[in-house]
């Protein structure tokens, strides 16, 4: 329970692991839930304008990153709808990517809750993150499958007793970085902002693959600072500390040139 009387669910560990395009490129603790919230490189394309009446710089942008970052905010827009027949097909299709071999009983369910959601309707979930938080991790599924199984199943590592619940922690990622990067203002007001839209330009999932990095320096550092459910806060802000640091480092062409990329294993 936050400060705020939101809710959150921990989930009990109990054994290692669960028993059973345009000018883009395409390549493609505060829990934000449906109740409440627990919720370097060089910019020679990029300039700063600081406004007499904003603290904050903004960003002028490339035809190109202008396209890319309406494109992405479109996507950022939709919410979830259960009713919608693509949304439905997309959340089977992260059921079978997390559970091959365990047919699905329905869209409602006890069987999420093995996913890490909080109850049998992941919908009420989604409602933090919307329907882009679920393409973020059916992305994660299908392009880096040993290391979205190992988040999900808890393989590495001295894992806590009570850790995070895999499903919610990846909805808050994709708002975190939504705030990170300032992805819903015309344009960015901050250097990683503007940053990440050259990487966009280049790539239109760069939103989808920061996304899977994030998710495994989380786990990572959950690892390292010897986390519990309590501490879920507290990791978020050292991953988002820890992003923006090596999302500024010099000669960084590209986000797999970022350290924490080689994190990731396909």
């Amino acid at each position: 329970m936050d400060d705020r009387g939101g809710s959150f669910v921990a989930v009990r560990r109990i054994s290692q692991g669960l028993d059973r395009g345009n000018t883009c490129h395409s390549t493609s603790a505060e829990f934000v839930t449906g109740s409440t919230a627990w919720l370097g490189r060089g910019l020679s394309c990029v300039c700063a304008q600081r406004r007499e009446s904003d603290a904050r710089p903004s960003f002028d942008l490339t035809p190109a990153q202008e396209e890319c970052l309406q494109r992405l905010q479109s996507r950022i827009d939709i919410p979830y709808d259960s009713s919608i027949p693509e949304h439905q097909d997309a959340l089977r299709a992260l059921w079978n990517a997390a559970f091959p071999e365990e047919e699905l009983r329905g869209l409602i369910s006890e069987q999420w809750k093995d996913m890490g959601w909080q109850g049998k309707d992941p919908s009420t979930d989604f409602r933090g993150g919307g329907f882009i938080s679920l393409e973020n991790l059916l992305f994660f599924a299908r392009n880096f499958p040993k290391s979205f199984q190992d988040l999900l199943r808890k393989q590495e590592g001295d894992r806590s007793v009570w850790e995070y619940p895999f499903a919610v922690a990846g909805v808050n990622i994709t708002f975190m970085l939504i705030q990170m990067l300032d992805l819903e203002a015309v344009k960015p007001r901050t250097l990683v902002g503007a940053t990440f839209l050259k990487f966009l330009a280049d790539n239109e999932s760069a939103f989808d693959l920061l996304y899977c990095i994030t998710f495994k320096m989380m786990d990572q550092l959950w690892l390292s600072m010897r986390a519990s459910y309590m501490d879920f806060n507290t990791v978020m802000k050292s991953t988002r500390r820890q992003l923006e640091k090596e999302l500024l480092l010099e000669d960084i062409m590209r986000l797999e040139d970022i350290p924490s990329y080689k994190l990731l294993t396909r």
